[in-house]
């Protein structure tokens, strides 16, 4: 009875503060009302703030762009489940993060599948983005695209991009004048396998740049490999369920230094056969902060994988073993979007997953030595219910107090789901003091409208102390950019790393930043989200009132900094000392 009377005040909550809203005229655009919370039955958390404000820009930034799946031939294909990611990253170095947007693929008449143009928006400041696809040479698509990675793989100073996708990848080398070269065959990246999401990061501790490329399933329109499965009536036809189909085995590419890379999946030690996974989302970072790159996958119906580093570069599949394969019931899941944060503030990167309905996101909480438990009940993010579909998702400090939040972009896959609606609305999670609270937002927002959502990256797109976040759909409706408004009195700090014994994006760097209210600790991560990349710079909201004393950097190389700094909200671009400082 107490749920059932709690419900209703927020709904009726939520009602009057659609009417306030509605009657205040448009005398801000950009000052939209607060929402509301919706507590978490499980959890004994306090009332977070409904100070949370987001616009959405899309209209007025001169990104107009929609990812196809080809769903028009009318074949419903599992292939078209996927949908589109996106990437923001700078590369034309001028400190401003631009986003690239993979354009899909369609169909032709010989069931032969190409891909459609991908499209790049360069930011010029004040949300305000300019499309530079055709000059910068990212546009064609061999094959139908997906998603992207983005990093410095030559650590020449300027980010390269890989897109994946059905058929095989393209690898855009970044020739440092505003335009990109497509050197995949030069490079030795020859994958043809169905690819989902990517991740960049040293996983041989060589200095050197490598990629993990998760595959999907083994789908074509090869007998045998696309089967029909029926819909609720006569004559209609439902997206196969992944269980249909068999898994395909993951790939490595070890660098070779010189912009070439080699197919290292045995010497990583992949896992290959029967249990080989669905990839979905990878992440890479230093999981265990034992100084090297260790790899966590998100596949979709069976066991995720936790690969753990041997220092060396060969790694040990250990997911079910150290807790993180499966659902706190022994069950594996339908996992699609996956991030590394610390959620707890205890100093160990937890790990958090997006999956299907009828499941719980799962969120691991880190216990020492890359041991985790299943805490999704204990922290609040079961009173979410089972029906969301979760996809793109970052841990981020929204709300600028100190912890990280958790954004997840929701959608379905199929044509006729039982319960949960096609169309579902993104979700804000609120982190207070380590459990989870739903943000409600009045009617008309990006955040209170039903999307079929996909990838979904952030950064701070307009340099205002915050973080805004970009969303890709499927079914074609356009991605969306939503600007981050919240007001505080809370500072940030946000940090560009630049390696010299390291890689150059510092990737698998952890970091701590010291502060009166307590440590914050960020990782910078390769791959992450789902299909998309987030800028790699860290990010540290600053509760109002607190005060810094510095950052310690633990470098991928090894060694450790200890930096100086009493001032925030600014940017600082720390370079890895060339010696390592006498212990």
């Amino acid at each position: 009875m107490r749920t059932l009377v709690f419900s209703v005040l927020v709904s009726l909550a939520a009602l009057v503060m659609a009417f306030v809203f509605l009657g205040a005229g448009c005398k801000n655009e950009r000052t939209p009302t607060p929402p509301t919370f919706q507590e978490d039955a499980d959890s004994d958390a306090a009332p977070a703030p409904g100070n949370l404000r987001f616009i959405d820009m899309t209209a007025t930034s001169g990104v107009a762009f929609t990812y196809d799946n080809g769903r028009a031939a009318g074949h419903h294909a599992i292939l078209e489940s996927l949908g589109g990611g996106l990437g923001l990253f700078d590369y034309d170095g001028d400190g401003r993060c631009d986003l690239l947007c993979p354009g899909g693929g369609k169909y032709l008449p010989d069931l032969e599948m190409v891909g459609l143009p991908s499209a790049l928006f360069r930011n010029a400041g004040d949300w305000q983005f300019v499309e530079v696809t055709a000059s910068a040479g990212v546009g064609p698509a061999r094959y139908y695209t997906h998603g992207c990675s983005a990093a410095d793989y030559d650590a020449d100073g300027f980010v390269d991009v890989i897109v994946t996708g059905y058929g095989g990848v393209q690898l855009f080398h970044n020739q440092g004048d505003g335009t990109f070269e497509q050197v995949r065959e030069t490079a030795g990246m020859l994958d043809t396998l169905w690819s989902s999401s990517a991740a960049w990061a040293d996983l041989n501790g060589d200095q050197h740049l490598d990629l993990y490329i998760a595959h999907y399933v083994n789908w074509s329109f090869e007998p045998g490999h696309n089967p029909e499965c029926p819909g609720p009536g006569r004559g209609l036809r439902e997206i196969c369920s992944p269980r249909k189909f068999d898994p395909m085995p993951h790939i490595v590419y070890y660098s070779n230094g010189d912009g070439t890379f080699r197919d290292a999946s045995t010497e990583f030690g992949i896992v290959t056969g029967d249990e080989c996974g669905k990839g979905l989302g990878v992440v890479a970072g230093d999981i265990d902060l034992d100084g090297d790159v260790d790899v966590y996958v998100a596949n979709d119906t069976v066991d995720n994988f936790l690969y753990l580093n041997d220092g060396q570069g060969t790694f040990e599949e250990v997911g079910l073993l150290n807790g993180v394969a499966r659902d706190a019931g022994g069950k594996a899941e339908g996992s699609m979007g996956v991030d590394l944060g610390d959620y707890n503030a205890d100093g160990l990167p937890d790990i958090w997953v997006a999956n299907f309905e009828e499941e719980s996101f799962s969120l691991y909480r880190n216990d020492g030595a890359a041991q985790f438990v299943h805490v999704s009940q204990g922290t609040g993010i079961t009173a979410l219910g089972h029906l969301y579909v979760g996809f793109g998702t970052v841990y981020a400090d929204i709300d600028c107090d100190g912890d990280e939040d958790f954004l997840v972009s929701n959608g379905h896959v199929i044509n006729y789901p039982k319960a949960a609606p096609i169309r579902q609305e993104p979700l804000a999670l609120v982190n207070r003091q380590g459990r989870f609270a739903k943000a409600v937002f009045p009617p008309g927002g990006y955040f209170s409208s039903p999307h079929r959502g996909r990838g979904l990256a952030t950064s701070d797109l307009d340099d205002d102390g915050d973080l805004d976040a970009v969303f890709a759909h499927n079914d074609g409706e356009p991605n969306a950019l939503v600007a981050n408004d919240t007001p505080n009195d809370n500072g940030w700090l946000r940090v560009r790393l630049i390696g010299t014994r390291s890689n150059r994006d510092a990737i698998g760097a952890w970091l701590v930043l010291h502060t009166s209210a307590g440590d914050q600790l960020r990782l910078i991560k390769g791959g992450g989200s789902y299909l998309s990349q987030c800028d790699l710079r860290p990010f540290w909201g600053v509760p109002a009132g607190a005060r810094v004393s510095g950052i310690s950097i633990h470098w991928p190389s090894g060694q450790t900094q200890e930096y100086p700094l009493s001032e925030i909200n600014q940017t600082v671009t720390i370079v890895e000392p060339v010696e390592e400082a006498p212990r």
